[in-house]
């Protein structure tokens, strides 16, 4: 149980309201009084009120409109009425609308109503802790919804630079395709990542095969050259033999190599182009 919770007690008869006073001396509760509605409602404008317990009968407003007020403006407070056995029928009615927590008839056990009053403090709490929990859900959900709305915006953002980079690669393939020249794709590891069309005009594309070592597919020492052309960052110029050779161009960051082969034989030089990559 949680220290200082307030419990007003409303009642028009100054004797009732020493009595449950003096029952409650013992306990951490804050205890304060009021003889009428109206006055209860000023007290409600300067304290926070926990447990409100009202008497039936009063003049002028009664304890079922007293506690409708209450309900409206400090529906977090927990509300408890107090009369005799005559009174329970027109109580009844405003328990199960929910404007009264619990009717505690005339006369009262002591130790019965202590325990009604405490039960009442844990019934707040559990109020309490519920509202609590459920803000702190609704700012979950919320931050869950704005993170959720900015991954969104980032696949989205990152689907059309995809599709960007799936657009031009699909271009630069095509002109790879239409160059009248061989080009070969090779990553790092002598793996075949790209052919185009026309490198089977010069080179035997039998042993080729994409996602497959280029090693034993193409010539030993033309993979080499290029490769080497690739590890020491450095353009390699090179005769294979009396008809070819071989000039690579690495690319910035080892990203790759650009390789031509070149005929000489040919009326027009014929090239192949050889491309690591990254």
């Amino acid at each position: 149980m949680k220290a200082n919770k307030t419990l007003l007690i409303v009642d028009d008869e100054v004797n009732i309201l020493k009595s449950i006073r003096r029952l409650l001396i013992d306990t951490e509760f804050n205890v304060i009084t009021a003889e009428s509605a109206e006055k209860a409602l000023e007290m409600f404008e300067k304290v926070e009120v926990h447990l409100v317990i009202s008497d039936y009968r009063m003049p002028g407003m009664n304890g079922v409109e007293f506690l409708a007020k209450v309900k409206k403006k400090y529906p977090d407070t927990i509300r408890m009425i107090l009369s005799g056995y005559a009174d329970a029928m027109a109580i009844v009615e405003t328990i199960n609308d929910g404007q009264v927590y619990k009717f505690i008839t005339k006369p009262w056990n002591d130790q019965e109503l202590l325990t009604t009053i405490m039960r009442a403090f844990e019934q707040y709490n559990l109020l309490r802790e519920n509202t609590e929990l459920y803000a702190e859900l609704s700012r979950s959900n919320k931050e869950l919804q704005e993170l959720t709305k900015k991954l969104e915006e980032k696949v989205e953002e990152r689907t059309r630079d995809l599709e960007f980079k799936n657009r031009a690669l699909m271009v630069a393939q095509n002109i790879l395709n239409l160059l009248p020249v061989g080009v070969i794709g090779i990553d790092p590891t002598e793996m075949v990542v790209y052919m185009n069309d026309a490198l089977r005009s010069y080179l035997s594309t039998e042993r080729l095969a994409l996602g497959f070592s280029a090693r034993g597919a193409i010539s030993d020492e033309l993979l080499d050259k290029i490769m080497s052309s690739l590890i020491n960052v450095e353009q390699v110029y090179s005769p294979l033999n009396e008809r070819v050779s071989i000039f690579c161009i690495p690319l910035p960051n080892k990203a790759g190599v650009i390789g031509m082969l070149t005929l000489r034989n040919e009326d027009v030089a014929k090239a192949m182009i050889t491309v690591t990559a990254p």
